[in-house]
């Protein structure tokens, strides 16, 4: 595949460490030369047709990647979401079709539609609903806010000003994949998980112990010692937890 240079830049590669060499995330290593393909969150060139050039497959994402070369010549990356076609032209702004793969403010789609790469905050670009397969549903709009059930069911408020994309996120094998082989994961810079059981107690707190032994109790800890059954690590955020209405399932 000939490589655009606009649109793609190595990925620089940390193998879990930072800048002072210490491993800071673990299971993580060497892996293959990757590109990072430019993708063009914001979708907010409003009224600008553009064509699929190309759907291209993105070692950095479950989903696929569709190439659009727009009216005035500019080329960009966007998720190629399920039925879209080559040579199918799309577009974005509040006066478009709501047809796969064009981009409109949540108060300008239907109750019912399919939609990905939601926005939490107007023009910060898609942030929810990215992985290969997922689709979020708009459920009700109220006074300013949408009502939208995310692929968790979490079910979460945003502003009508937030921009969606209609139609689910294509590649929905993706999780079926399987890796198949050790040498694939290291390609993918995925280096080897021990068991805690396994590890002697100096490396991991279910280590040790006279031939096999079990966890212990009082629980499974991780391997800095913090409780890894009940205990609650989500952070309090101001702004997203009041928009949610209904918790994840």
């Amino acid at each position: 595949m000939k490589i655009n240079r606009s649109l793609h830049e190595i990925l620089k590669k940390h193998s879990g460490r930072d800048t002072r060499g210490h491993v800071v995330v673990r299971h993580q290593g060497g892996r293959h030369k990757r590109f990072y393909r430019m993708i063009d969150w914001l979708r907010n060139k409003d009224g600008v047709i553009a064509r699929v050039a190309s759907i291209e497959y993105d070692p950095n994402r479950t989903a696929e990647v569709a190439l659009l070369v727009d009216s005035d010549g500019e080329k960009r990356y966007i998720l190629a979401p399920e039925g879209l076609k080559i040579g199918q032209e799309i577009v974005s702004g509040d006066t478009a079709d709501i047809r796969v793969g064009n981009t409109l403010s949540l108060s300008r789609i239907p109750i019912g539609t399919l939609v990905h790469n939601l926005e939490l905050k107007p023009g910060h670009g898609a942030q929810a609903v990215r992985s290969a397969g997922t689709s979020a549903v708009v459920l009700s709009k109220d006074a300013g806010l949408v009502q939208v059930k995310l692929p968790s069911g979490e079910v979460r408020l945003f502003l009508e000003t937030c921009k969606a994309t209609v139609g689910q996120l294509g590649n929905i094998d993706s999780k079926n994949e399987e890796i198949g082989k050790a040498g694939r994961s290291r390609h993918m810079g995925i280096r080897p998980t021990v068991r805690g059981v396994a590890q002697n107690p100096r490396s991991h707190p279910h280590g040790g112990g006279e031939g096999r032994s079990g966890i212990g109790l009082p629980s499974p800890k991780s391997p800095w010692g913090k409780k890894t059954l009940g205990l609650k690590t989500r952070k309090k955020k101001k702004y997203s937890n009041a928009r949610i209405l209904q918790r994840r399932k």
